[in-house]
């Protein structure tokens, strides 16, 4: 294996007062348990010189009100992937994050819709727009 993409993720509207323990435990078992045991069932097969890239978000970087849950999830990933590097560097894998701004994906869908939030959303992206998946 040349290189394993960690790309999967929910990030649910929940204030810390809605985050439930089923919601909790969702959020978590997607965003880092997910990305934790496929690198651990791929990393034997991953070649010298591979990669494995996980997506993180830039809600680890900014607040950003009833996403708690989703960026500590995300700040996980980051502190796995720095963990990783080291564990995966002396054998010659590279293990990187990705933190992309918002994307207009399903996810986002709803939300996004609405003028104020799109245009909250985009005023942090130092392209001033929202990203868009290649399709």
């Amino acid at each position: 294996m040349d290189v394993l993409v960690n790309c999967a993720g929910i990030a649910p509207l929940a204030t810390l007062e809605d985050t439930t323990d089923t919601l909790y435990e969702e959020v978590l078992s997607i965003n880092l348990a997910a990305p934790f045991f496929l690198i651990q069932s791929a990393s034997p097969h991953i070649r010298r010189g591979g990669r494995i890239i996980n997506l993180s978000s830039a809600l680890t970087r900014i607040a950003a009100p009833s996403r708690a849950i989703y960026a500590a999830s995300k700040g996980a990933i980051n502190t796995l992937t720095l963990a990783l590097a080291a564990e995966y560097g002396p054998r010659g894998i590279t293990v990187n994050a990705v933190a992309p701004g918002v994307i207009d994906t399903d996810m986002n869908s709803a939300w996004l819709n609405q003028s104020r939030e799109r245009a909250q959303a985009e005023s942090l992206s130092v392209f001033g727009v929202s990203g868009s998946p290649m399709t």
